[in-house]
């Protein structure tokens, strides 16, 4: 295997001796894919063709397999689990490849996404979905890449909320990355209740200082979310 392309010859030899070597038009299909997967392996399983749309449902399915409760084994999806499972998973998918690049990110897809039944296909868009909408009405991504998983949301956004958002049918709060108008991290927590009482306080007043055009009420628990600067007043009349 030259570059990522698997390079077929064939020679004529005398004990050591090469006689004779032109290339081999068609070699039997499963040396290909035999020599193309130890070409992945060799290389890693970053050297396949992935998206990054690809990697997040990597992420996500992973996360998902650890909260799956119905009949049937969830499959790893961790590096370790599928570089040691390779021929499995994508052995069945490289027919008429002859290098890495042949694979492409849909055929990569296909391979990975035949790991799952369709009942534990269904079940990642419940367990792991890829956005979560958050008081404002905002529909923010959840980022499955940490453990447990991350949400950025601007501090104002979750006024009026005293329940950390969660996934996996409510079982696992998220980690919020609590952002400030600007998007600067301001606070890290899994319990928004507590920062409420008991960081926001002392949070309020920086962010009074820096953002004074922006509304910071004493009591955010019962405050009205916003994605604006001031929250709009509610009409009269």
């Amino acid at each position: 295997m030259d570059r990522g392309r698997v390079q077929a010859v064939s020679s004529r030899r005398l004990g050591a001796l090469v006689l004779e070597e032109r290339p081999w038009v068609t070699p039997p299909p499963e040396q290909v894919q035999a020599v193309l997967l130890e070409g992945v392996q060799r290389c890693g399983l970053d050297s396949l063709p992935w998206t990054n749309d690809l990697r997040r449902w990597v992420q996500r399915a992973a996360f998902a397999g650890r909260w799956w409760a119905a009949e049937g084994t969830w499959p790893g999806f961790d590096a370790a689990t599928l570089a040691d499972e390779l021929d499995q998973w994508l052995g069945p998918f490289l027919s008429g490849c002859r290098s890495i690049q042949d694979i492409g990110s849909h055929r990569l897809r296909q391979a990975l996404t035949a790991r799952l039944a369709w009942s534990q296909q269904a079940a990642i868009d419940q367990l792991a979905p890829t956005h979560v909408t958050v008081p404002s009405g905002s529909r923010l991504p959840v980022d499955y890449a940490e453990d447990p998983p991350v949400l950025k949301v601007r501090i104002q956004e979750m006024f009026g909320a005293t329940q950390t958002p969660a996934v996996a049918g409510g079982r696992q709060p998220l980690l919020l990355h609590l952002l400030s108008p600007a998007q600067r991290p301001m606070q890290v927590t899994q319990d928004l209740r507590t920062f409420w009482t008991a960081a926001y306080p002392q949070i309020k007043k920086e962010l009074h200082g820096r953002y004074p055009r922006h509304h910071w009420p004493d009591n955010p628990m019962a405050a009205a979310p916003t994605r604006r600067a001031k929250a709009r007043k509610p009409k009269t009349g």
